[in-house]
């Protein structure tokens, strides 16, 4: 048996029945997948996306985990008992908010050695989102001397993690971010200039000498962001998209006339379709596990918000729902 923090049907994360404590039975590993000791999780947005409504059906929730892994389907090959490892896993399957969760190999990687297992729980999904949207999305290559990014929500996990491997990459970052803080952190990770989202872009970069800029990573609201990012990308530039619209999406003539390249960023696509190049993920958390090794990047880890339990993770669904949280939040280790 183990135990599992389940989130019932429920209109909002403040009814007192949102969530429970509950105990079921250890999953039953076979095939490719890896049966993970999980140590810490990280909350993520989605997660709030994704709790159950009234009529839905009660789920484990979950995405970022850092573990051990204490049993190997029959057709592994990539990782051994023992192994600390971490991972996003697949959003269709039972998630991270349990005492041992089966996750296919393909999509794990034995995490970084010299950080904890919170901090590592605060890597995956956000580091992938990142990597993906400017190396497999926008095409980003090492040639980058002169050109500019814009990152939309540069304190958020995805944004704190796209400030640093766009810097590795050579580009000049720049952040939007609301409040001196979240400001603060964006420098702080090396973004070269931070706007406020609040006010309008294009006079503000306009003031920094920027007239336009090569990329844009919107990885905030798309609707209330789509005029604006219209105005500010150069001829032939990209943007890439995380957020689903609130509704229609209309070209216009800046982005037709600039022959812009819009694409779309979604970390749970190659699981959910099982592509053939699935496996990358694994790679792709191999990368960022040396890169934080050896100094390069840093978990963006907001706070730490005590162990797993139902009181800490309705806590964490709470604060992120405010849009006020400054990069991760994480749990570590069991009641």
């Amino acid at each position: 048996m183990m135990k599992a923090v389940q989130f019932n049907p429920a209109e909002s994360i403040n009814d007192p029945n949102v969530a429970a404590m509950i105990e079921m039975e250890k999953p039953i590993v076979s095939g490719r997948d890896v049966l993970v000791r999980v140590e810490a999780v990280a909350m993520n947005p989605v997660d709030t996306k994704v709790r159950p409504k009234v009529g839905g059906e009660a789920r484990i929730l979950g995405f970022d985990a850092a573990g051990v892994v204490v049993e190997c389907g029959e057709l592994v090959d990539g990782l051994e008992l023992g192994d600390k490892v971490y991972y996003s896993g697949n959003i269709q399957r039972s998630g991270s908010n349990a005492e041992f969760q089966l996750v296919d190999e393909r999509l794990v990687a034995k995490r970084p050695e010299s950080i904890s297992p919170a901090q590592a729980a605060s890597v995956p999904l956000t580091g992938l989102t990142a990597w993906e949207a400017l190396f497999d999305r926008l095409l980003i290559d090492s040639d980058n001397e002169g050109r500019t990014l814009l990152i939309i929500g540069g304190a958020g996990g995805m944004g704190s993690m796209g400030i640093q491997l766009a810097k590795l990459a050579g580009l000049k970052v720049i952040a939007t971010a609301s409040r001196e803080s979240s400001a603060a952190w964006c420098r702080d990770l090396g973004a070269d200039h931070v706007i406020d989202h609040r006010a309008p872009l294009l006079p503000q970069l306009q003031e920094l000498g920027i007239q336009a800029v090569d990329y844009v990573a919107n990885f905030n609201n798309t609707s209330a962001y789509w005029e604006a990012v219209g105005e500010v990308i150069a001829p032939q530039g990209k943007v890439v998209l995380i957020v689903e619209p609130e509704g229609e999406l209309h070209l216009g003539r800046a982005y037709k006339t600039k022959s812009v390249t819009i694409v779309w960023e979604f970390m749970a696509t190659r699981p959910i379709f099982n592509t053939p190049d699935v496996g990358r993920q694994a790679w792709i958390l191999g990368q960022l596990a040396e890169l934080i090794d050896t100094g390069k990047l840093r978990p963006s880890v907001g706070e730490v918000m005590g162990t797993i339990n139902v009181e800490n993770l309705v806590a964490a669904h709470q604060a992120i729902e405010s849009g006020r949280t400054i990069g991760k939040l994480v749990l570590e280790g069991w009641d």
